[in-house]
């Protein structure tokens, strides 16, 4: 929590005034003494009763035109349920698995110093501080709104495919209440290259009819041998029951996807209606549901945990998820696995973050949110990695291989494969621990969800006020389920890893950059310390002022650079998808990117300069309302910001360089 007073000194100033629009996580206002310019059109001796008489009408307009988070935990807890959620237990051990398990690790921790936690703070800080959503923040520099209408197209394309997940989730949990668990055991149509996923079972792996066999058993006789036809490979129990039961996955999309699973659809159905009932009112309802989103997920991952760690072969799977293979650490995919997980994990470069922040009171404590957020993240995305690779190792036991890497296929089917093959090895009640685990994960797809319906919302209603919250989570939600019946069919998974890799990865790190540079150069790094030296008092170090200008979107470009030199054609379990699927991939990673030329075009020619150039310089400078909601305080920040930005102005490319990087 904030301290209820605190103070900024100016070298300039010497009349006191009280600030309404400093409100405490209490939801009451602060008496915090802000000193500003001698020049303020406010007497020194009147100020204290035009501030008492000013406060209650600050912030009741300040309520009227923007909602708040009723308690500061309230945002705490909603960015935990966004950023802690899928990412961190079905896409972090699946990429980590793909790359090296213990190698990527070291990646992904630089990385997540260098990209993940300063942009959360960063994003943190221009939502908070503008009260803005993700689209209406970019008054900073309209001339690059369209990385924020491109943001919004793009997390609007993910919630379609989370709810699906969601979806997939919800038949889990229904099918967890029938005792044996459906997947426990081997069904005869599946063939004969299974092995139960039960603890009792009798596992067994194809073999030569002239090998022997004991006349005294009836068990066939295990052995182990290579299999080079993957329709023959060995299968568990839970995987085909994921492929079979579940997806009824086709072979290849050549000839369509197919239709919807009518138990799936009903599934989608219930997820959109969970995410529309929780925001229908906003940040007043997502509040309340946040401390249920964000801690009920923790207590069935130690459970969950536990388990894991004991069993056989556990030890080996952990062993290969943090032994670094050095020679993957120097891979550029590894590198660039890691910064898109990044992503993914902390919800970073999405809009969903400046979305939240934006409902803060201003003055929040928001470092100390991220330091929180960032933090807790990591060590979910750890635990859930030891989990994950916990099973594996005991698989690769039971199989009978000492290569984790090649235990079962990597993608979403990971957390619908190994997590329910774990939980079907529970000799006592293992309905109850299925139960609570896909409940576990429901929650999570929901509080993800919550999130980036919330940014569509939001970045809608910034843009037409008279839009009622309810309608437009409404509109969203019918949308998003119309579209989300495509990942339910027999293709689904094609298509969602379709457009996850072209409609998030790509545009996410094009968007990212392009935010980076616009915030740290054209809006500049020094403007943006100073904006929060203004908002919460503190100094900004020299660790965030060289990542926001330099290490971070340089970092990021790099990766893209090498992305594109070493593009290769998506595949989906190894088969290359038809045409039509390229050409769909391709138009949404366009569409989302050429925002970026479109708006500012648009920025330039709406700009009232007369001439051309002064048209551009107007359209990449901030808008003349930039700044806090608060009317009395923007003046205060203009004011304030003016006198700190003209003295080094005009003294060459190099002195105002040095200055944006280092003040």
């Amino acid at each position: 929590m904030l301290p209820n007073r605190f103070q900024e000194t100016m070298e300039t100033s010497h009349h006191n005034h009280q600030n309404p629009a400093f409100i405490g996580d209490d939801g009451r206002s602060t008496a915090s003494t802000v000193v500003i310019s001698s020049n303020s059109p406010v007497p020194g001796a009147t100020a204290a009763g035009r501030d008492n008489a000013d406060q209650e009408a600050g912030a009741g307009k300040l309520s009227e035109e923007r909602a708040t988070w009723g308690k500061g935990v309230e945002f705490l807890m909603s960015c935990i349920a966004m950023s802690v959620g899928l990412g961190n237990v079905w896409r972090f051990p699946f990429t980590a698995l793909d790359n090296g398990g213990g190698a990527f690790l070291i990646p992904y921790l630089i990385v997540l110093f260098l990209i993940g936690k300063p942009i959360y703070y960063l994003e943190m800080v221009i939502g908070q501080f503008s009260s803005r959503g993700s689209v209406k923040v970019f008054d900073l520099c309209p001339a690059m709104k369209g990385v924020g209408i491109g943001q919004a197209l793009q997390v609007f394309m993910l919630s379609t495919y989370y709810a699906a997940l969601v979806a997939i989730i919800g038949r889990y949990f229904y099918e967890s209440f029938r005792n044996p668990l459906p997947w426990a055991k081997c069904h005869e149509e599946w063939g004969s290259n299974c092995i139960d996923s039960a603890p009792d079972a009798r596992n067994w792996l194809p073999q030569d009819p002239q090998d022997p066999q004991d006349p005294q058993d009836d068990q066939p006789i295990q052995k182990n041998y290579t299999i080079n036809d993957e329709s023959q490979r060995v299968r568990t129990s839970s995987e085909w029951y994921f492929v079979k039961e579940v997806l009824h996955e086709k072979h290849d999309i050549i000839d369509g996807i197919g239709l919807p699973n009518w138990e799936l659809v009903i599934g989608l159905f219930v997820a959109w209606l969970c995410v529309f009932l929780i925001i229908r009112r906003g940040v007043k309802s997502s509040g309340k549901a946040s401390y249920f989103l964000a801690i009920f997920p923790y207590v069935i991952m130690g459970v969950l945990l536990i388990r894991a760690v004991t069993l056989p072969g556990a030890a080996d799977g952990i062993l290969y998820f943090i032994k670094p293979q050095w020679g993957k650490i120097l891979d550029p995919k590894v590198w660039y696995a890691a910064v898109t997980q990044c992503f993914y994990s902390l919800s970073v470069c999405f809009g969903n973050i400046i979305m939240y922040s934006s409902f803060n009171k201003f003055g929040h404590n928001v470092h100390r949110d991220a330091a929180i957020v960032t933090g807790l993240d990591t060590i979910t995305s750890l635990l859930a990695g030891f989990t994950i690779f916990g099973i594996l190792g005991h698989l690769a036991h039971e199989i009978g291989t000492d290569d984790i890497g090649t235990v079962v296929k990597g993608g979403a089917g990971l957390a619908f494969i190994s997590y329910p093959d774990a939980i079907a090895k529970f000799k006592q009640l293992p309905q109850i621990f299925s139960v609570l685990f896909f409940l576990m994960l429901f929650v999570l797809g929901i509080g993800s969800n919550i999130a980036m319906t919330s940014c569509s919302v939001t970045a809608i209603r910034d843009r037409f006020p008279h839009f009622k919250q309810w309608q437009c989570s409404l509109f969203i939600a019918i949308i998003s389920f119309a579209i989300g019946l495509m990942y339910i069919t027999p293709g689904g998974q094609y298509m969602l890893t379709l457009v996850d890799f072209f409609g998030a990865s790509m545009i996410a790190l094009v968007l990212g950059i392009a935010e980076l540079y616009t915030i740290g150069w054209i809006y500049g790094t020094d403007r943006l310390c100073k904006d929060i030296e203004f908002m919460l008092g503190r100094k900004v170090g020299l660790y965030w002022r060289l990542c926001w200008s330099i290490f971070t979107p340089l970092i990021m470009t790099v990766i893209l650079i090498y992305f594109y030199a070493t593009y290769e054609p998506l595949t989906y379990n190894d088969k290359i998808y038809p045409g039509w699927a390229y050409s769909i991939g391709w138009t949404i990673t366009a569409f989302g990117i050429l925002q970026l030329p479109v708006w500012m075009i648009v920025a330039i020619v709406r700009d009232p300069g007369r001439t051309l150039g002064e048209k551009i310089t107007g359209a990449f400078t901030p808008t003349k309302n930039w700044g806090p909601l608060d009317p009395l305080l923007r003046e205060q920040y203009h004011k304030e910001i003016d006198n700190e930005l003209t003295p080094k102005r005009g003294q060459g490319v190099w002195p105002a360089i040095k200055q944006n990087i280092f003040g």
